[in-house]
């Protein structure tokens, strides 16, 4: 897709053996080396969703990758619909590695973007890349909260079940039993709140990608129990930005705000809303227009700044 502010390019690279899809999102006729943001969604989600933004990002001077996660959307991988946090952290590597061989992207200045669990993962690849120039983190999954709104104990045993189950199959090497990433109260789903329902309606109505699929593997919550990706926030030297919600229920603000503390150069945002109001209007304008002033100011304003006090020392010399 080609507009007068950006442009969107299919591209495609390998992440242990497993072909990623990705959209590489450039601005229009502008050269030179650029930065580059590298965009992950969230628990079950794909790419199409980030693409609005990813294109905002590229039209003021952004370029943006987007990928799908092995086994998701575009990409390779099977079983299909399994979140595998250990095989994503590795996506995230090889979409890093991607974005930093790319013509005109300054490997110096690769930021991360990622939203719910990709806001997790882009805490935990950063932790361990000190090359990264700056992270956005949007409500980033930081462990389970202690209670599951609108999961009562019997559902929570069912969806426990159903995980033992899909977990057995996969160990003898039968395909998933899913179950339904959204489901109505009572049902056995990953999530059963009435705002998520609404978030959900929207993906899969008129208009809306025919990649994405309201299932996932149970067993995949598994490797989400022992995920705490903010345990290693205290090594990102970088600068990040977290966004959340003041009423979201998926990544409550007692797990997330965690990380901007403990981030040396950390930075905390607070939005009216539950965690699906961030994915739509007023809120969502307000918080993009955040993001992209943090973005520039990092990856931007700070190179222009630098290549200015440079010039200005040579002037002196």
């Amino acid at each position: 897709m080609t507009s007068a502010e950006s442009q969107r390019t299919r591209v495609s690279f390998e992440s242990g053996g497993v072909r990623l899809a990705g959209y590489l999102h450039r601005p229009a006729d502008v050269g030179g080396m650029l930065p580059c943001v590298v965009m992950g969604h969230g628990f079950s989600g794909t790419q199409d969703r980030l693409f609005e933004l990813a294109g905002r990002f590229a039209a003021v001077g952004l370029p943006a990758l987007t990928f799908d996660y092995r086994s998701f959307g575009e990409s390779d991988g099977v079983p299909r619909q399994l979140v595998d946090v250990s095989g994503q952290l590795q996506d995230w590597q090889a979409a890093v590695r991607f974005a930093r061989g790319l013509d005109g992207v300054d490997p110096e200045r690769v930021a991360l973007w990622g939203s719910s669990l990709g806001g997790g993962h882009v805490v935990r690849i950063a932790a361990d890349d000190p090359r990264i120039a700056a992270v956005v983190a949007q409500m980033p999954f930081n462990g389970f909260p202690r209670r599951v709104e609108g999961r009562s104990t019997r559902d929570a045993v069912r969806l426990l079940w159903a995980m033992t189950v899909d977990a057995a199959r996969g160990r003898v090497g039968l395909s998933p039993r899913y179950t339904p990433m959204v489901g109505a109260p009572g049902e056995v789903a990953v999530t059963t709140t009435a705002r998520a329902q609404e978030h959900i309606a929207l993906l899969s109505g008129e208009g809306a990608t025919s990649l994405w699929r309201n299932e996932v593997a149970p067993r995949g919550l598994f490797g989400m129990l022992r995920y705490r990706p903010g345990d290693v926030a205290h090594r990102l030297g970088m600068p990040v930005l977290v966004c959340i919600a003041d009423n979201d229920r998926e990544t409550p603000e007692e797990t997330t705000r965690l990380i901007a503390q403990r981030a040396p150069r950390g930075e905390l945002r607070r939005y009216p809303g539950t965690h699906f109001d961030l994915y739509r209007d007023p809120v969502r304008q307000q918080v993009v227009a955040d993001e992209i002033d943090f973005l520039r100011a990092h990856l931007v304003e700070r190179t222009r700044h630098g290549a200015a006090s440079t010039a200005a020392g040579r002037e002196q010399a």
